[in-house]
């Protein structure tokens, strides 16, 4: 009888050192409050962080700023098709324009 007492208690002695083990410590405790954020550092988080609200206020008007710079560019490069279309034309008149006087030009050297 007294040895299944001492092994029960044996027992018992193994568990709570086992326990002891896993469980955190006055210090490990004390070492979490330190790291861990209190109700003012989360208030003033809070206080600092934008709200939805700012978040979607600064959405429309990155919207509306790319929406119009993307316009302008879009405006921008409109223009210079036409300009460079207007470019191209000039260059096939003169080609054009050419052609005529180098062929007027051998004519008139054919002649002499």
């Amino acid at each position: 009888m007294e040895d299944k007492l001492l092994n029960i208690m044996e027992k018992m002695y193994n568990e709570i050192n086992d326990m002891k083990t896993i469980m955190a410590t006055k210090q490990d405790i004390t070492n979490m409050k330190t790291i861990m954020a209190t109700k003012q550092d989360i208030t003033n988080m809070k206080t600092i962080m934008a709200t939805k609200q700012d978040i979607t206020k600064i959405e429309i008007k990155i919207e509306n700023e790319v929406v119009d710079k993307v316009r302008a560019l879009y405006d921008n490069r409109e223009i210079q098709s036409e300009t460079n279309e207007k470019i191209l034309n000039t260059i096939n008149r003169l080609e054009t324009k050419i052609d005529v006087l180098q062929k007027e030009t051998a004519h008139v050297r054919r002649v002499k």
